[in-house]
């Protein structure tokens, strides 16, 4: 495919390195306003502009995502480019589509699981903010792609981009930052070259995979679905009322993986609402709950309901040791589960007065991850390790 000279004249480094690429997938790292979303968007324009009949769709994790960002950048460019609009009818806000004149369309859509991807095949595919979307996705959506596929995100820390794609020989990833964007004010390079916290920096400001050294749990990613065939299931509950959630966690063992799922996530529940919860989510007698053993009278109530329940075995450095224990295994955490999430994306050591790591993590953002907690305290062991493959990373100058 040649490119009009005329409009790669005026194309930034982003979108013509992006343009250029001889591999199926062009993953694309950045940091903050590095521009990938929008030069991904304006490529693939001009792609469909190059061949009649073709299907792209640009997929996020949810239709308001979507809406604020990558749907709203295409309305952008469109409106403000005159050969756009010529090529492309109004876009269509039902659909949330563009038509081509040739006959190619570009669609905007959000997937609900691994079952809802595996409708439709495309031409062209591009996965926006890629790691709040699940590789289960992520595969039925890439299988079905006829030609080539693009991936964004800001790397705030690894997820399956990293540990499945980054490496293979028909993946090129390009790493872009707010310097490579030629749209920016003199205001905007500077608010983000000023970034005070290090870590922050790298990631936000050079577009650098995080390292994420005071992240408690770096060893997850998000699953589509909890499977029903398993070595062990178990309940974790971690009590609250008030100003604390309780937290009610499926955790099923099975391929030398964690499996997590969200039942609960609620302030105000009482004993009695926690075992109507767990008698509505199928959780019967005969399986065992793992709960704060702080609070043995709602244990005891729920054991007088007729629950299979204990408390955690808690004693010397017991935090330490379940985080131990929970490291140790791939975690998989269902994308519905956007509590158990935020947590471990903000469940941090903490760190002394020089900013040196201490091996002590914080008390907070820790409801949901307690109750995970306490059931590898009291019936968990070894896990599988997890090999990372080397990669090969073009960097813009």
């Amino acid at each position: 495919m040649r490119l009009n000279n005329e409009i790669q004249l005026h194309k930034p480094p982003l979108f013509l390195k992006n343009y250029s690429s001889d591999k199926r997938t062009v993953v694309n790292q950045g940091g903050t306003s590095s521009g990938k979303t929008y030069t991904i968007i304006d490529l693939l324009f001009i792609l469909n502009m190059q061949s009649p009949n073709l299907v792209t769709t640009v997929v996020g994790q949810d239709i308001p995502n979507l809406k604020s960002g990558a749907y709203r950048d295409a309305k952008s460019i469109w409106s403000q480019s005159s050969i756009y609009r010529r090529w492309y009818s109004k876009p269509n806000e039902t659909e949330r589509s563009f038509t081509c004149r040739n006959g190619s369309v570009i669609e905007f859509k959000s997937f609900e699981d691994e079952q809802d991807a595996r409708s439709g095949k495309r031409d062209y595919l591009f996965i926006n903010e890629a790691n709040g979307i699940s590789y289960d996705i992520y595969w039925q959506l890439a299988i079905r792609t006829r030609q080539r596929i693009f991936i964004d995100y800001n790397p705030t820390s690894r997820f399956w981009v990293h540990d499945r794609l980054l490496g293979k020989d028909d993946v090129e990833l390009i790493i872009s930052d707010h310097r490579h964007n030629p749209y920016l004010s003199e205001e905007e390079h500077a608010r983000i070259e000023n970034i005070e916290d290090k870590e922050l920096f790298r990631i936000y400001a050079r577009g650098l995979t995080g390292k994420l050294e005071e992240l408690v749990y770096q060893n997850w990613e998000l699953v589509d679905a909890i499977p029903e065939e398993c070595k062990g299931r178990w309940i974790g509950i971690d009590f609250g009322f008030t100003n604390d959630p309780t937290s009610i966690i499926d955790v099923r063992l099975s391929e030398g993986m964690l499996f997590l799922d969200e039942i609960a996530y609620q302030t105000g529940l009482t004993n009695p609402h926690i075992a109507e919860i767990l008698r509505e989510n199928g959780i019967q007698s005969d399986l065992n709950i793992v709960a704060d053993s702080a609070e043995p009278k709602s244990i005891a109530e729920l054991q007088n309901r007729g629950f299979r329940i204990e408390g955690a075995q808690k004693g010397v450095d017991s935090i330490n040791i379940g985080i131990d224990i929970l490291k140790r295994y791939p975690l998989r955490i269902t994308r519905r589960s956007k509590n158990i999430r935020k947590e471990i994306l903000a469940y941090k050591w903490r760190k002394d007065r020089d900013g040196n790591i201490l091996n002590q993590p914080i008390d907070s953002f820790n409801h949901a991850l307690d109750a995970i907690r306490y059931v590898a305290l009291n019936k968990l062991g070894e896990g599988k390790c997890i090999n990372k493959p080397k990669v090969r990373t073009t960097r813009l100058k």
